[in-house]
């Protein structure tokens, strides 16, 4: 196997474009062995969001790196089954809490959130104002019910709009900051709650290890899974400071390297630079929230591709859409496509290609979603360029 000297530290953009690609499993043969909770340790976090489109971020993310999973293999991936009656309760994979942004983590990496449940735990207040007894009263419940939702708990709104939560909402939305209740599961949807000394097995429960271990841990696994980053970079992956990373980086297993163009000192995870990054590119639509593209500024580092989720956009402002995705092929981002669904017709709404070169990728693309998702149909609406939309409405067609 071709390898890179050891002694190599200077890296073209090209290199690191393809580290890169394959740190986040998208270059190479896929793990299929390890299937979406092997995609799920592989990457360190896979981010949650509200948004169902084609399907939820936490779905698209294993689609777009293993192909057309069930669905429901993706939920029982993540989630942990309610155990029979009588039956000791079932181990936990994955556990929710604030990386990224809400993430689904691997259940191993409980003890290295501790530095955050601490910081959490320090503040007198969080957002909401919470009545005496309401928090002691919520951790109560659970202990002498087992497992709920916020509505089982009392409810989860005060009857207004986003924010607007009940006490008991807050409350334990509250002791899932601190780590006193952990989210393991989800029904309909919504999240479970339960206490963190039933769910987490008691090899992880501990939280005795200090901020600089915790810290140390998790530049290392965000060095990992980026292949190679910047500072700014392996920070954003589980949102810590820079100066938080400055106080480990020298001795997290992370070596440094420079990329041509970056303009910035660079890390890299020493096992992506033992062997050169070789294999099948994935043709794939990518959430906005996948880790591959979820940092602005290291998308358009490392691709030239300016990518902006559009949700949260007042819709006469949106240049490409609410939930543009964008196309992966040949390593490259060419482009992006608006989905919907109609029935059993899954509707490009807007298709934005950079070149020519998009239209047969995003044709395959299309069709492989459509399929995914249980639609028999693809019905393109509007390409930006309108020369490209015969090529793309016959490559649709041709199958």
């Amino acid at each position: 196997m071709t390898t890179v000297p050891p002694a190599t530290t200077e890296l073209s953009p090209d290199e690191a474009r393809r580290i890169a690609l394959r740190a986040q499993g998208f270059l190479g043969a896929p793990d299929r062995r390890g299937g979406v909770r092997g995609v799920l340790r592989h990457l360190g976090a896979v981010q949650l969001d509200t948004i169902s489109v084609l399907a939820r971020s936490h779905e698209l993310i294993p689609y777009a790196r293993l192909g057309a999973v069930g669905r429901k293999t993706v939920e029982d991936a993540y989630w942990t089954p309610s155990a029979p009656a009588g039956a000791p309760p079932s181990r936990p994979h994955a556990f929710e809490y604030w990386s990224h942004a809400a993430c689904v983590l691997p259940i191993e990496e409980w003890p290295h959130f501790a530095f955050r449940r601490r910081a959490y735990r320090a503040r007198p207040h969080w957002y909401h104002e919470l009545a005496d007894g309401t928090y002691d009263a919520v951790i109560k419940q659970l202990r002498a019910e087992g497992p709920l939702t916020a509505t089982e708990l009392g409810g989860a709104k005060n009857g207004g709009l986003w924010w607007d939560w009940s006490e008991a909402k807050v409350a334990v939305e509250r002791a899932l900051m601190y780590g006193e209740v952990v989210c393991t599961g989800r029904r309909s949807w919504k999240r479970v709650y339960d206490l963190a000394e039933r769910a987490i097995p008691g090899d992880l429960l501990h939280d005795d290890l200090d901020d600089t271990e915790c810290l140390r841990r998790l530049v290392r696994l965000a060095g990992r899974s980026l292949g190679v980053g910047t500072r700014a970079d392996i920070a954003d992956y589980h949102r810590l400071k820079g100066e938080q990373v400055d106080a480990v980086i020298a001795d997290s297993g992370l070596v440094p390297v420079t990329v041509a163009g970056w303009g910035k000192p660079a890390w890299a995870d020493p096992e992506a630079l033992a062997t050169v990054p070789r294999g099948r590119h994935r043709t794939t639509l990518l959430s906005p929230f996948d880790s591959l593209v979820w940092e602005r500024a290291r998308t358009e580092r490392i691709f030239g591709f300016a990518h902006r989720l559009e949700a949260y956009v007042p819709k006469p402002k949106r240049v490409y859409g609410y939930f543009a995705m964008p196309l992966l092929s040949g390593g490259r981002l060419l482009g992006r496509v608006d989905p919907a669904r109609e029935g059993k017709t899954l509707v490009a709404k807007q298709v934005s290609l950079e070149t020519s070169k998009g239209v047969l990728p995003m044709a395959q693309a299309l069709r492989e979603a459509a399929e995914w998702v249980g639609c028999s149909d693809v019905r393109v609406e509007r390409v930006d360029a309108p020369d490209l939309r015969g090529p793309l409405t016959e490559a649709l067609a041709a199958g």
